[in-house]
């Protein structure tokens, strides 16, 4: 058995959740990838993986298989690159997500700088404020907002976010402007959908120097950052978002900001990868992205 290629079925298995998956992106048949997970698991004397009809899940030993497979097979990238960096510019596809928000204002204006200075690395951006699962999609890096919980990521600070409460002048208008936390429950508001658990976020605000949540009730809620912009810019209710997202907006004048004095703290924001995918093309797209981020997320 050739452990290393063993090793790499293994991690692409628990990367695609599926067999069938693995084995279209190893270019090999799907009874290969099963003879060779059944052959690693013997070699091994321990199952890896428990299987049942709609999903595959990790046992504990297949877990630290599957972490020890990964330094393994990053070391042995690390080694290639490190040769491959003196003879040729850094190539290949880089799989990202990252929020909509950064994306469209920061990342993607740029690209075609990307482009020129490194015109064999391909990147497929992937938006969304949904949080993806770098390991189990197959994802090379991904920005992230919040305090990280996934300490198995290599992760890299490009500043925070400042998170403001908005409304349209045709709502104020209408409605008249919140003098205080307390006063929101007189008003409309727009509220957003986690994405992880499809329930309303909670507002936050800091009071008297103490971080709030609060649970408000609205007429309406979205689970996406442009329709949600779009309610607050249509007078549908206050709505609360990122400086970055409301920026165009603020200056313009088609939404004023409300509370000021109730900010909360700025939320951190990351770019993550596992070094199991740090390839050189990887490696770069990362520091291109904090070479260009961090100017635009300082505070």
């Amino acid at each position: 058995m050739d452990k290393l290629q063993a090793m790499a079925t293994f991690v692409r298995v628990v990367q695609a959740r599926s067999f069938s998956k693995a084995a279209q992106s190893l270019a090999m048949p799907r009874s290969s990838v099963t003879t060779t997970i059944k052959n690693l698991e013997a070699h091994l004397g321990t199952p890896l993986l428990r299987r049942s009809t709609r999903s595959l899940s990790l046992t504990d030993a297949g877990a630290r298989y599957l972490a020890a497979c990964q330094a393994i097979l990053a070391d042995i990238a690390d080694a290639e690159s490190d040769v491959s960096a003196t003879i040729q510019v850094p190539r290949g596809r880089v799989r990202v997500d990252m929020p909509g928000t950064i994306g469209r204002a920061i990342v993607v204006p740029r690209l075609l700088e990307f482009e020129a200075r490194y015109p064999d690395i391909e990147v497929v951006l992937g938006l969304s404020d949904r949080p993806a699962d770098l390991i189990y999609e197959g994802i090379d890096c991904a920005i992230r907002s919040g305090t990280l919980a996934d300490s198995t990521l290599v992760a890299r600070k490009l500043g925070q976010l400042t998170w403001l409460t908005c409304a349209s002048p045709k709502y104020l208008a209408r409605f008249g402007e919140p003098d205080s936390v307390a006063a929101l429950e007189a008003h409309r508001v727009v509220n957003y959908l986690s994405n992880a658990t499809g329930r309303p976020l909670d507002w936050r605000f800091s009071v008297d120097g103490e971080s709030v949540a609060v649970a408000l009730p609205g007429r309406y809620a979205v689970n996406e950052t442009e329709a949600y912009l779009h309610c607050g810019l249509e007078g549908l209710g206050l709505i609360q978002l990122s400086e970055l997202a409301a920026s165009v907006y603020l200056r313009s004048g088609r939404l004023l900001e409300v509370l000021a004095d109730f900010r909360c703290a700025p939320v951190p924001i990351s770019i993550v990868y596992p070094q199991a995918r740090a390839t050189a093309a990887v490696k770069t797209f990362v520091e291109w992205v904090i070479e260009i981020a961090r100017p635009e997320l300082a505070q």
